[in-house]
């Protein structure tokens, strides 16, 4: 069954709306009256024509999400971002405008500012840790908040802001990396071939036999320990190869 490419937006809508609540006329917020987070500029835009406080007031929810999705998680490709990295990106967008979600962004992943979101940042995106470049993501953008002359105003509330959207960006990235195959079966292959587990099982079974009156002097030699291990680390490869064959076939039937 084909993936359904609406999820991520509608998530990612969903908090925005949380965040920005219904109509509001703050006399100090620049962009003037507000519903559901658009503003009379970006109302005017998708509409073709200036608005109105009243045609703010009066904004649907559907229309609301229609300007979001071709406004911001568009102009962003946030279709194209790992999940969690994209809501993140998204409000910022929302908060600051695209353009600068993008800079900001590309500023994380280390590829040149400006401003485009193309296939160098989007392929840097792909090959980035989601939660690292999310939290790369929101110090960036708490800086540059911080250096607005109305941070004062509301700075606490964008501070909440970030970090709601920091925790649930993270929250969606990491449920987008389940355990692969059978959860149920532990990593036999990883835990047999740990040299440090073995050298310190070695190690403990040597202080009981020497409880017991045994010379185990010998035993945590080295050149003991290096044949043991070498020889757990071959049985660990057959064992994982077995039940690898095992769970292959459990599929398939």
């Amino acid at each position: 069954m084909p993936a359904d490419r609406s999820a991520p937006f509608e998530e990612a809508l969903a908090f925005v709306l949380r965040q920005e609540g219904g109509f509001s006329r703050h006399p100090r917020d620049p962009g003037g009256a507000t519903n559901y987070g658009i503003t009379l500029e970006t109302l005017s835009r998708a509409r073709g024509y200036r608005v109105t406080d009243e045609d703010i007031r009066r904004l649907t929810t559907d229309e609301a999400a229609a300007i979001y999705r071709r406004f911001y998680w568009e102009a962003v490709r946030a279709d194209e971002l790992p999940r969690g990295l994209g809501l993140a990106l998204f409000d910022l967008a929302v908060n600051s405008g695209p353009t600068r979600a993008i800079v900001l962004l590309q500023r994380v992943l280390g590829v040149e500012a400006d401003g485009l979101i193309g296939p160098v940042t989007l392929g840097a995106a792909r090959r980035t840790d989601p939660v690292q470049a999310i939290h790369g993501l929101t110090r960036e953008r708490l800086g540059f908040l911080s250096r607005l002359a109305i941070w004062p105003v509301f700075g606490g509330g964008w501070r909440r802001r970030v970090l709601d959207a920091e925790r649930e960006a993270i929250r969606l990235a990491s449920s987008s990396h389940p355990l692969q195959g059978n959860p149920d079966m532990l990593d036999t292959k990883t835990i047999l071939a740990s040299r440090t587990v073995w050298a310190n099982l070695i190690g403990l079974t040597a202080v009981i036999l020497g409880l017991f009156g045994f010379d185990a002097s010998g035993l945590t030699g080295s050149a003991f320990q290096e044949a043991l291990v070498q020889f757990i680390a071959a049985a660990s490869f057959i064992a994982s190869t077995v039940f690898r064959i095992l769970a292959t076939r459990r599929i398939e039937n």
